[in-house]
């Protein structure tokens, strides 16, 4: 949940926080707060809050800017106390009275609210003396080891961590860094930042690059897959396709991206499918896909992405003379049995229910068999399971062969193609595929399957499962 510590200015989207132990009175009161929470656990849901410790509103009248008349109660003096692109505060690590007031926050929201968790906000922001401003961070480990470094703030998200995981061992804390500092994820026992999970920032950053810049036809399939498995072994890391950052006002959601010119006049199940909105349904299903199984060990939708939500999110500022049109989400629009939104729904939600039953998030990374270029083919296994996916915007193929681990019989376990997921029913769900004692791409057998254009498909071993 974002946006619960209390800020003054609505339009910060909750990041210029000037009181940290009060739940924003925008959406109600503490014990409706309280109330969800405890309502998400009968459900077996988990509740993790977005916690702002990176930075502090520059609010002097109801912040803690200049608490004590100085610049320098919580926050450094000088240039050092300063975020210049952010426009706010920065807390002095060192000080024990920072300490003290920001670990008791962490305690607060979970032994008052009830919270499973933390994801840290900001977290490059924290690490570096030059907070990542103008830092591509190649992965060369001098970027990540030296006197940039701000030892202090890398101490408290340790102290942080170790806090939490000794007093409260069920809780979840996950670090919003994108620039890929190692052994964050490790336990702070073995000199690790003690985080249990790290975004995987760059792979929804890398589908807005690949939407802006690249027709179709000039998709390059190493690169997606290298973004979506450039991580360190161990490392667990919580992939997305879509978030705040992507769908804030400015930018515009994957399905607008996909589908803009006609999305609020042919979506509907009664008008003719176009090719702009059938292009757009079947690639969304496939970049969640592919990111869900291949990006990381955890997964994480942004509210209305699973549907496809046409708008993007804004809250009330002078930029758009204070209105709230697109502070809210429409729901609606994925229970309306005339729009082709339920199609985006229903197979978001086979897709996290086939998750559920083999289990792809906590096995070991995907090993990838297929990555051609001339074929936009991406085939990979995880889980007991074979994804193949068919980016070629015309191109289908027959007797396609791909590369498994296990001999067998392969069944379809997930069709993106399905006429129940918007798609074009080109395949027969009852088809057996046997492999072959054919070793292809570095996998001792292989089988030969039909594989349409835009199309994804999981095929489980029936011998093995």
């Amino acid at each position: 949940m974002m946006a619960v510590m209390e800020h003054a200015y609505y339009a910060s989207f909750g990041y210029q926080i000037t009181s940290f132990f009060a739940a924003s009175s925008r959406y109600g009161t503490p014990e409706d707060l309280k109330e969800l929470i405890d309502v998400a656990h009968s459900m077996g849901i988990q509740v993790l809050l977005d916690v702002v410790h990176s930075h502090a509103s520059k609010n002097s009248e109801d912040g803690l800017n200049q608490f004590d008349g100085t610049n320098a109660c919580f926050f450094h003096d000088g240039p050092r106390g300063t975020h210049d692109l952010w426009d706010s505060r920065l807390f002095d690590y060192k000080n024990w009275e920072v300490l003290r007031f920001l670990l008791s926050n962490l305690r607060w929201w979970i032994e008052e609210y009830g919270f499973d968790g933390f994801r840290f906000d900001g977290v490059t922001s924290m690490l570096y003396h030059h907070h990542g401003i103008g830092c591509g961070f190649s992965g060369d480990y001098c970027e990540y080891f030296g006197l940039h470094i701000d030892e202090d703030s890398l101490v408290y998200l340790m102290l942080s961590n170790h806090m939490i995981h000794s007093l409260y061992p069920d809780c979840i804390t996950i670090a919003e860094d994108v620039s890929g500092m190692p052994a964050l994820c490790c336990p702070v026992s073995q000199g690790g930042g003690g985080f249990d999970y790290r975004l995987a920032m760059a792979v929804p950053d890398k589908w807005i690059q690949i939407l802006k810049e690249f027709k179709d036809e000039d998709w390059n399939m190493g690169d997606i897959v290298h973004t979506l498995t450039n991580r360190r072994y161990n490392e667990k890391c919580i992939a997305y396709a879509e978030s705040h950052d992507q769908a804030l006002v400015g930018d515009k959601t994957l399905a607008f991206w996909l589908m803009d010119a006609e999305m609020y006049s042919n979506m509907s199940v009664v008008s003719p499918l176009t090719a702009v909105i059938d292009r757009g349904i079947q690639l969304h299903k496939m970049m969640r896909l592919i990111t869900h199984s291949l990006g990381g060990e955890g997964y994480l939708n942004f509210i209305g992405n699973e549907f496809g939500h046409p708008e993007w999110l804004d809250f009330p500022r002078k930029g758009n003379n204070e209105s709230y049109h697109y502070a809210r989400r429409q729901f609606h629009l994925a229970d309306d049995q005339l729009l082709r939104y339920r199609f985006l729904y229903a197979f978001d939600r086979d897709m996290n229910r086939l998750e559920e039953k083999f289990g792809w998030l906590s096995s070991p990374p995907a090993f990838v068999s297929t990555k051609h270029e001339g074929d936009k083919i991406i085939a990979f296994e995880r889980a007991n399971l074979l994804f193949v996916f068919n980016f070629h915007p015309f191109k289908s193929f027959t007797g396609y062969r791909v590369g498994v681990n296990a001999t067998g019989k392969y069944m379809i376990a997930l069709d993106s193609d399905s006429e129940m997921y918007g798609g074009h029913q080109r395949i027969n769900h009852r088809t057996e595929f046997f492999t072959e004692n054919v070793p292809f791409n570095s996998r001792p057998y292989s089988i030969l399957i039909y594989i349409p254009c835009r199309v994804a498909l999981v095929l489980r071993n029936v011998d093995n499962c």
